[in-house]
């Protein structure tokens, strides 16, 4: 099994700058992908960023140019640098993993979410 343990949400004002970061422990042979979705109240959960084992990154549009997301595979730990935020950004954001553990074979794993809320 694989546990996530994100930190980092809060309050902001647009404009403003968080950082998100979501730790993955557990008996994790190969981390593969891991990544950030967000659901804002109303609306279906939706992909934020992804970056892969390869460190390729994808973005969402609506985030292109103001999120970064990194990883520390030594850390097993995935961040979200979050930078001019804007109201819409407003939702709870999860952490995704797919993991290979010792036990089981590749597997998504979803954290239980943080809250960002930027106020206008």
């Amino acid at each position: 099994q694989v546990q996530l343990v994100e930190s980092g949400g809060g309050l902001v004002q647009a404009g403003g700058s968080l950082r998100v970061s979501c730790a993955a422990s557990g008996n994790i042979f190969r981390i593969h992908t891991m990544g950030w979705y967000r659901q804002a109240p109303g609306t279906q959960r939706e992909l934020v960023a992804v970056i892969p084992s390869g460190g390729i990154t994808n973005y969402a549009d609506s985030v292109k140019g103001r999120f970064t997301i990194s990883r520390d595979n030594a850390k097993n730990t995935v961040y979200l640098q979050m930078n001019s935020l804007k109201p819409e950004d407003t939702a709870v954001y999860y952490c995704n993993v797919v993991a290979t553990t010792t036990t089981t074979s590749r597997y998504e794993y979803w954290g239980q979410g943080t809250q960002v809320t930027v106020s206008s």
